[in-house]
């Protein structure tokens, strides 16, 4: 999976509608360009991708009275809002995800219930822990990676790696369980967009051409 699919629809979802530069403003503010490939260029080109194939509906704004090019404002359809719930659940519980797909997940998981979210949470452990199981079929991590040679190593890798991530992802579902967050249907959202007009202090300053569009 692309996180910037996922990236994309939930900044769009946020807004209600939403322009080109605003998409790229948010995922900005929240750092995307640092740990994803939300660069400009792939968030016009989702944008549009996403129109074509009915995610988005594009609404064409006349240029404001102060002059300036019209811009296209983007608002999710309801087949949009199917996939991003589609792909926000594969990433919460898919343990072969890259970082960026993992990080975008868990920034809009407050978009489902609490139990859902605890739930696919918990299906992320087991497949995590499925996969250790597999790995150590042919590596026994308590005889240590040289059993092996230097490609040892590797697995000894995989096996931390693994167990890491369940050790996070259980101190989420107890942070979610003891109440922590708004989740969906339980009042006032938490807003990680910015305002029409409100400063970026995180804004890479970079100009492309689409910022106009």
């Amino acid at each position: 999976m692309s996180a910037i699919r996922l990236l994309v629809l939930g900044a769009v979802r946020q807004h209600g509608r939403a322009h080109g530069y605003q998409v790229r403003n948010d995922l900005e503010y929240w750092g995307a360009h640092e740990w994803s490939n939300a660069k400009p260029g792939s968030i016009y080109h989702a944008l549009k991708q996403m129109a074509k194939q009915g995610l988005l509906h594009a609404h064409e704004i006349a240029p404001s009275t102060a002059g300036g090019p019209p811009r296209t404002e983007y608002e999710i359809t309801e087949a949009g809002d199917r996939e991003y719930f589609t792909l926000l659940r594969d990433a919460l519980t898919s343990y072969d995800q890259k970082v960026d797909v993992k990080s975008a997940a868990i920034g809009f998981m407050v978009d489902l219930p609490r139990a859902e979210a605890v739930a696919l949470l918990k299906e992320r452990i087991r497949r995590i822990e499925e996969w250790r199981g597999a790995v150590t079929d042919h590596y026994v991590p308590e005889e240590g990676p040289e059993q092996l040679g230097h490609i040892g190593e590797i697995m000894n890798l995989w096996i931390h790696t693994a167990d890491a991530e369940a050790e996070w992802a259980r101190g989420v579902i107890g942070r979610i369980e003891g109440g922590a967050y708004t989740f969906a249907g339980e009042g006032e959202p938490f807003v990680g967009v910015l305002a029409e007009g409100e400063e970026n202090p995180y804004a890479t300053g970079e100009r492309h051409p689409g910022d106009a569009s």
